[in-house]
């Protein structure tokens, strides 16, 4: 119990700082949610306000609210699509475009400040951990256990290694 408590710990001072960085160095411009929302326009532009939803984890309300301010300050436009005017579409304009770029980079830069602190080897295995973690890596070793096994403390010390 007393790991979690440190890693929850840890991890929220950091995501805070990370947070608070962004937005300083976003500003006025751009601030985190909007950036995410570029990011995802520029994965799967256009896009419908309610395809936002799942990847926001907030209400249709918010969107709308989000989406208003980022159509006055230039970032996005809405135009209705031409065989059904029930649906709307989202993409971005030049300026969100660089607007995307600008955050990317500077969510990098924070990222990478903090983890200059570690040498490449334990950066490459705290990248290995977090997505172990987060459920998006499967490892070698995983993928060839039996099916209903439960890996030992062997298995998992061998799979932080690798």
């Amino acid at each position: 119990m007393e790991t979690a408590s440190e890693f929850v710990k840890s991890w929220m001072k950091l995501t805070k700082d990370w947070q608070t960085q962004m937005e300083a160095e976003m500003a006025p411009q751009l601030t985190e949610g909007q950036l995410q929302v570029l990011e995802l326009l520029k994965a799967r532009e256009p896009m419908k306000p309610s395809d936002l939803l799942p990847h926001l984890e907030t209400t249709p309300a918010a969107v709308t609210t989000l989406l208003d301010r980022m159509e006055r300050n230039g970032l996005v436009k809405r135009t209705r699509d031409e065989s059904d005017r029930r649906i709307v579409w989202v993409s971005t304009t030049p300026l969100g475009r660089s607007e995307t770029e600008r955050g990317l980079r500077i969510r990098s830069e924070i990222v990478n400040r903090s983890l200059d602190r570690l040498s490449a080897h334990n950066r490459q295995l705290l990248v290995f951990l977090i997505s172990k973690v987060a459920g998006t890596r499967e490892t070698p070793a995983s993928k060839e256990r039996p099916a209903g096994r439960v890996p030992s403390g062997d298995d998992r010390t061998e799979e932080a290694s690798a």
